[in-house]
């Protein structure tokens, strides 16, 4: 999955680095502190860094959700005791679990990814599908890293992330002057696209408006590896500068994403079904969430994910949601 568009060997900027830091550190719920004590008794040694992201990152109910963190480790040998495990990690990482911890009579939930700290930083700036670096272009936290080497790691693949995000989705775009919400807007819409997720354009929009003020500032921090591709106005707005070749050659690389993601997707749930318990009823209640389809999940199904994994893909390119 790395990338066969060109990477920028510029130096990340300070000021990128700064905000990403200063992102990473912002407070949260102390009930995360409960499942993050679970991830590190679970991993111990093996454990490099966790990271929080997702619906949940402002969340002071943790027993109303399912918290998403990522769980960076130092190698797959050393994180399992099954070596089955670790060989399905490093065939198609990351492995998915879910953790349910009980806490002062409330239940604490959440599924966990778990790669190692060299596939995110592959992910976050070679990978051609934006599994990693879409993900992690948006605002997270880092809850817990080993020492200040892993620390500056994790900060470091946000940057790229970041830089990844944005290059891949502006190039795709024709040449006219938007805001940091389009910006945003469309380049999330690109990568929800590419993946076997029901968010809409809508959806995309939402967060878009939802983290604006930290969109702006990490716009504006990676602009000056970006020049390439835009430019700053007056106004505060930014103007495309991307040729008929480069749009071309982006679209092209977005329709591959969107059919490598669909394959992706199917065999992401079909692991997800050996280490991830009740993924079938997460996923079912994922999808109901945000377009309001509700799939029937039959025991013979429940007996065969994958079956039920490309009834989803069925019925979701049926009612347009897939394209």
């Amino acid at each position: 999955m790395t990338a066969s568009f060109p990477v920028s060997t510029k130096p990340l900027p300070t000021a990128l680095l700064a905000e990403i830091t200063a992102q990473s550190e912002k407070t949260v719920a102390a009930d995360f502190s409960i499942l993050v004590d679970a991830v590190v008794t679970r991993f111990d040694t093996a454990l490099d860094a966790v990271i929080l992201y997702g619906s949940c990152l402002h969340s002071r109910d943790l027993d109303e959700g399912i918290v998403d963190l990522y769980v960076i480790v130092d190698s797959y040998r050393n994180a399992y005791s099954e070596r089955h495990l670790s060989y399905l990690n490093t065939w198609l990482p990351p492995n998915v679990f879910y953790l349910e911890v009980s806490h002062q009579g409330k239940t604490l939930r959440a599924k966990y990814a778990v790669i190692s700290t060299t596939d995110f930083e592959q992910g976050a700036q070679y990978w051609f599908h934006p599994y990693i670096w879409a993900r992690f272009a948006q605002p997270s936290r880092l809850l817990y890293a080993r020492n200040e080497i892993s620390r500056q790691r994790i900060y470091h693949a946000l940057a790229h992330a970041v830089i990844t995000f944005l290059r891949t989705g502006i190039e795709a775009q024709n040449t006219c002057t938007i805001d940091i919400e389009e910006i945003w807007t469309r380049c999330l819409t690109l990568t929800y696209a590419a993946e076997l997720r029901p968010e809409r354009e809508t959806r995309a929009r939402y967060l878009a408006r939802l983290n604006l003020d930290n969109f702006a500032q990490l716009t504006a921090a990676a602009r000056p590896v970006l020049t390439d591709i835009f430019e700053i106005q007056s106004s505060g707005h930014y103007r495309c500068l991307t040729s008929t070749a480069t749009r071309r050659r982006a679209r092209w690389h977005w329709r591959l994403r969107r059919w490598q993601g669909r394959i992706l997707s199917i065999l992401r749930l079909t692991k997800a079904s050996i280490t991830f318990r009740d993924c079938l009823d997460y996923a079912a209640w994922k999808i109901e969430r945000h377009t309001g389809i509700h799939i029937e999940i039959t025991p013979m199904l429940r007996r065969h994910p994958v079956l039920w994994g490309y009834k989803v893909m069925w019925q979701l390119l049926r009612r347009g949601i897939l394209r």
